[in-house]
């Protein structure tokens, strides 16, 4: 009898280790997708993962680092880029819904003046969806939210790869497509679209670094809502940036 026990007892053993190990498993695999670890000044945190923040103010965040709100209002809606553009980390709780999404679609500031910075009219190139989820994250106050950051630009590689960066940080990609390109939409505009940053027509117009930054500086506001218009970057992008986006603009096609 104890000889027949023995591979039974084995076995319950084998299947107990086995269990164990399966739940060990998934317990490390729950730790490892609900948070990360990061290491700073040689001792490890522990960050709350995306999937811990609600989708909508998750979406928000995103959505406000993707059109550039960061580069005109500050990281977390902070403030402190210019004078003229207020922080929303405060303001953005005390203005209702409809005030956020007229302001959003319709642009703010003053359109004729090409020295003061200048909310660009978003409607038509911002979906319902990413209004709400822009509202939602600005009535939570702009909390961080993990990997909703601008993207990197990298140094020492030359203007033109900075300057690829930009174009994406500072949202020129939204409106003026990849690789300048163009092709969105503008149905209230001469030519219904936004132009393009490449082509024969723009470089035959831009033939210089100075106008291509001039156009930058100055935006080109050519009416009120619905048209989508060009936002004044003077007095918010600096002068390096200007730079490295004309020498990157200049890497496109021009035929």
């Amino acid at each position: 009898m104890k000889r027949d026990g023995a591979p039974v007892f084995a076995a319950v053993i084998a299947a107990g280790i086995a269990v164990l190990i399966a739940v060990g498993a998934g317990s490390w695999a729950a730790g490892h997708y609900s948070a990360k670890t990061v290491t700073v000044g040689g001792a490890a945190s522990t960050t709350v993962a995306a999937a811990q923040v609600d989708p909508t103010v998750a979406a928000g965040a995103h959505t406000f680092v993707q059109f550039a709100c960061a580069q005109c209002h500050g990281d977390l809606g902070k403030g402190g880029v210019s004078p003229d553009v207020p922080a929303l980390d405060t303001i953005g709780k005390t203005l209702t819904a409809a005030q956020l999404r007229h302001i959003i679609d319709h642009g703010l500031g003053v359109s004729s003046n090409p020295t003061k910075p200048y909310m660009p009219v978003w409607g038509q190139v911002i979906s319902t969806t990413q209004v709400n989820d822009l509202i939602a994250y600005l009535h939570a106050g702009l909390p961080a939210v993990p990997d909703a950051t601008p993207p990197v630009v990298p140094a020492g590689q030359g203007a033109a790869v900075a300057g690829a960066a930009l174009y994406v940080r500072y949202g020129c990609i939204n409106c003026h497509g990849p690789n300048g390109l163009g092709g969105v939409p503008n149905p209230e505009s001469p030519d219904k679209t936004i132009p393009p940053l490449s082509g024969a027509d723009f470089f035959d117009e831009f033939d210089t670094d100075a106008k291509i930054i001039d156009v930058i500086r100055s935006g080109s506001v050519i009416g009120k809502a619905p048209i989508v218009s060009m936002p004044h970057w003077g007095g918010i992008i600096p002068d390096r940036d200007l730079q490295a986006l004309v020498a990157y603009i200049k890497t496109l096609k021009s035929s």
